[in-house]
């Protein structure tokens, strides 16, 4: 029984020894050791995005198109940021209390503990402002990245914008890797080339004290990722012509495009109305796109592929001539009389071999051509004849680019409408349609929609005497890249190269004394310009102006496309245009001052 009591004495005696020692290294810690309040203090880890410098863009002449410029956002981690000075943050950064509070809502709904940008895109200035303030409320902090700028006011339907990712493209695997509040292409190149031009993100892990205040990396920056910056690209665009198209255009709506037709590299453009790119940019960017989305003219509407509804007018007259050259039917001594009382036209002599045709621009000569391409006598049955006849036409006709999107690097290209045998008979029905029915589709009107882009691809088809390659608009992924596999492959028509060398001919005798074009002549210079006017009607108002033309004859440099709307003949307003920009490119000058100046006037726009 004595053993048994002294026995509890004993661990009663351990116990209180021990917790004698715990008491005494509590005191110690707690009172005389700060080295462990100190621990405590540097515990925490702050996590610090580093955003990448986004790919630069230049022009086939190395002048910068795009470059980054520096901003910075305020971000918060809501567990850290308890009771700010509120008055005083919005003093500083000037917005209002109820503004303050939805920002600190939003960052709680995507994360308690993790950071998020309060406010974005801070001027140097701002950030110097703020800067000096923030110690002052912990669970805020400076991130510092970059934004797009512009050292000039061109290309922007080209070049794009990047905005911030939405919530929805968040939701999108496409977009797998990306964050709230980190900004990608939203259309152009921006968003062609967005993984080219993105980077990668790295992350740099602070130690901080309970004041918000750094204490260094944490352990020594082992777990640290350095962001690697996207690569740069080196875009077709030639950007002086660009800058002297625009200039021409001086208000008028319509497009210009032009590429080199030995490469399918873009060379200019140009969407009319233009805005500069560097209205997307800043904190000015949200009222600034709603005003051009809802501009009268359109100003976001990117002509050169998304105009795909009106018709080609007369330029579509070559590629009749073309097809019906291949199919046999004509041969370029062909001749038909001007007879009015099929289509009308404008006064000129007749009859018209092929090359006057093309020259003088007659619409019953390809009305006749395009009745005995359709009416081939392939069956009895005059309504299946045509049907026939139209099916295999437009085989031809996709051959040449049209009715299909042609590949561009950018994005929503439109593919135009080429009229086939299952549409007529869908507005019809079958056999109840004849070539009387279609007959406007000979002049490039009726049931056929272009793009700007086909018909300057049109003509580097003509110019090469059968083939195209994908127009393009960047060169090159980084300085010393090549240009995509896709854009080196050579796309051939159904039409044999012997057919375009009359047609070619009758090109040339457009731009010269008697032609519809002669205004475009520049025979002066020792350069023949191969061209092709065209009226496209409007139902909405004055027809629109068009011109096509490829030079020199011997071997092409550049194709181009002119197409300016509510401008009437394009005699008158497209091609003088046109052949601006191509003494421009071949020469590096501008000699005809008056031509200049007759466009610049816009006096073409008054003319009936």
């Amino acid at each position: 029984m004595d053993y048994l009591e002294n026995r509890k004495y004993v661990i009663q005696t351990i116990f209180l020894v021990v917790g004698i020692v715990f008491a005494i290294r509590l005191f110690y810690i707690q009172v005389v050791d700060s080295s462990y309040k100190q621990a405590a203090e540097t515990n925490a880890i702050k996590t610090i995005v580093q955003y990448p410098f986004r790919g630069l863009i230049y022009d086939r002449n190395g002048q910068l198109l795009v470059q980054n410029t520096p901003v910075y956002d305020l971000m918060i981690v809501p567990k850290e940021a308890k009771s700010p000075d509120s008055l005083r943050l919005c003093s500083l950064l000037n917005i209002t209390i109820e503004d303050l509070r939805e920002r600190i809502k939003k960052a709680k709904a995507y994360s308690y503990v993790k950071p998020s940008i309060f406010y974005q895109k801070l001027s140097t200035e701002e950030f110097g402002h703020i800067q000096d303030n923030l110690i002052d409320f912990p669970g805020f902090y400076i991130n510092a990245r970059t934004a797009r700028g512009y050292p000039h006011q061109s290309l922007a339907h080209a070049l794009g914008y990047i905005a911030e990712i939405s919530p929805r493209e968040l939701e999108d695997t496409t977009y797998k890797g990306y964050r709230p509040g980190d900004y990608i292409g939203k259309s152009g190149i921006e968003q062609a080339y967005e993984k080219y031009l993105m980077g990668r993100r790295g992350v740099k892990y602070k130690m901080v004290n309970v004041r918000g205040i750094e204490k260094g990396s944490f352990k020594d920056g082992a777990y640290d990722t350095l962001a690697i910056a996207g690569q740069n690209l080196i875009s077709t665009i030639d950007l002086d012509l660009q800058k002297y198209g625009e200039f021409l255009m001086n208000g008028a709506k319509g497009s210009i495009v032009a590429l080199e037709p030995s490469t399918g590299e873009i060379l200019t453009y140009i969407s009319s109305p233009f805005y500069d790119p560097n209205l997307l940019t800043g904190k000015e960017y949200g009222s600034n796109y709603l005003n051009l989305l809802k501009g009268q003219d359109k100003p976001m509407f990117n002509r050169p592929i998304m105009a795909s509804s009106n018709p080609p007018g007369s330029i579509f007259k070559l590629v009749q001539a073309l097809i019906a050259l291949e199919e046999g039917v004509i041969t370029p001594a062909t001749q038909f009389y001007c007879n009015r009382a099929l289509v009308n036209c404008h006064n000129h002599n007749s009859p018209l071999d092929l090359y006057g045709a093309i020259q003088q621009s007659c619409n019953p000569y390809f009305y006749q051509t395009y009745r005995a391409l359709v009416n081939q006598g392939k069956s009895r049955n005059t309504f299946k004849d045509t049907s026939i006849g139209l099916a295999e036409w437009r085989e031809q006709v996709l051959s040449f680019g049209f009715g299909q999107k042609l590949g561009i690097d950018l994005p929503n290209e439109k593919k135009g409408i080429v009229a086939s045998p299952e549409l007529y008979d869908k507005i019809y029905g079958k056999n109840r349609w004849k070539f009387s029915t279609i007959y406007s589709l000979s002049i490039g009107q009726g049931e056929l929609g272009v793009t700007p882009l086909q018909m300057a691809n049109f003509m580097a088809i003509v110019a090469n005497k059968g083939y195209y390659y994908m127009p393009h608009i960047i060169r090159s992924i980084g300085e010393d890249g090549e240009p995509l596999p896709e854009y080196r492959v050579q796309n051939k028509t159904t039409v044999n190269p012997k057919h375009y060398i009359p047609v070619i001919e009758g090109m040339a005798a457009v731009a010269r004394r008697g032609g519809t074009a002669a205004i475009a002549n520049l025979e002066h210079l020792g350069i023949t310009i191969c061209g092709k006017t065209g009226t496209a009607q409007n139902p909405q108002g004055k027809d629109h102006a068009v011109f096509v033309a490829f030079a020199p004859k011997e071997d092409p440099k550049i194709a181009i496309a002119v197409y300016v709307e509510n401008a009437g003949w394009g005699g008158s307003s497209a091609a003088p245009i046109a052949s601006l920009m191509i003494e421009k490119y071949l020469t590096d000058s501008v000699s005809r001052k008056k031509v200049e100046e007759w466009v610049l006037s816009r006096e073409y726009l008054n003319m009936k």
